[in-house]
């Protein structure tokens, strides 16, 4: 069994243990246990996306038609989230239409928990017309449509500093706006944009997680920096889960398997993966390769 590096389900003199990814699990940091279990809505949510044993968390994206169009192998969305279903991630992350669509596949026990992506970028070819961001829903309106929790970008790269700014601030709102309706924010921090030419810097995307918690991210999406001590560093640096995205579908399966498992054995707790699962020859069984390494032997709970 792995053991979990975040509790989230002791509670130390009636507020939330929030420990650090250098694992203090099973640990008081404000004093000794009063054996109380009173977690904000936006803590037991957070919970229920990691799993009790490892501590880790596989989550499934399939959000890329909010900025990408139509991305080869989600042409048909919704049978592509039935595949996805098939290799048991804990969670799946989609827009705010397709789970309104897609509600049906999470409505049992057993289901991944659905995530809900809350804002958009200007990320395409297609729509040549330079760099914008804007939020879509509210934390309200995503808790309505059933979601466990809410992905925003904190797209640290942008040209234009107000553009940033604006980034910035509806971020650090949507978090007091979640956290008051018991939702998690899962701040997605990276270096898209025009500013930043190296997408994987280290200190630009430790800079930039960092940035996330303090505007109330409960958890951060981020790229891995291609280096297990860098990614050690950043991951220090954030008392709150990290979670590595996967970006473009890699022409190497293999490498991109090392490094994922680089990336866990630098701290991360888990993954957010989309076109390097739903893109492969068999999403299936990439899939169980991730579990593998994110879960160890360890069934789908």
């Amino acid at each position: 069994m792995i053991a979990p590096s975040h509790s989230f389900h002791l509670i130390c003199t009636g507020r939330d243990n929030r420990s650090h990814n250098s694992g203090t699990a099973g640990k008081c940091a404000n004093g000794p246990s009063l054996g109380i279990t009173r977690l904000s809505g936006a803590t037991l949510r957070l919970g229920r996306l990691f799993n009790r044993e490892t501590g880790r968390s596989f989550i499934t994206a399939i959000d890329h038609g909010v900025t990408l169009g139509v991305p080869q192998g989600a042409e048909r969305v919704l049978e592509t989230i039935e595949q996805v279903i098939e290799g048991q991630p804990d969670a799946i992350l989609v827009s705010p239409g397709i789970l309104d669509k897609a509600s049906h596949l999470f409505a049992h026990r057993g289901a991944p928990a659905p995530i809900v992506r809350s804002d958009f970028i200007i990320n395409h070819p297609f729509v040549d017309i330079g760099e914008g961001y804007r939020q879509l829903i509210t934390p309200a309106e995503a808790l309505a449509l059933g979601a466990e929790a809410m992905v925003m970008f904190l797209m640290v790269g942008a040209k234009e500093g107000s553009m940033f700014a604006d980034n910035v601030r509806a971020v650090a709102t949507t978090a007091q706006e979640a956290h008051r309706i018991g939702l998690p924010l899962i701040v997605e921090a990276v270096l898209w944009g025009t500013r930043v030419e190296n997408k994987r810097d280290p200190e630009m995307l430790a800079f930039g997680s960092r940035m996330a918690i303090e505007l109330g991210a409960d958890a951060i999406k981020t790229e891995y920096t291609g280096d297990p001590k860098s990614m050690a560093a950043l991951i220090e640096a954030c008392p709150a889960p990290v979670l590595v995205l996967g970006g473009v579908k890699s022409d190497s399966p293999t490498a991109f398997i090392e490094a994922t498992r680089h990336a866990m054995d630098a701290g991360a707790r888990g993954v957010i993966y989309g076109r390097n699962v739903w893109q492969a020859d068999d999403p299936v069984a990439i899939s169980h390769q991730l579990r593998e390494i994110i879960h160890g032997n360890l069934v789908a709970a």
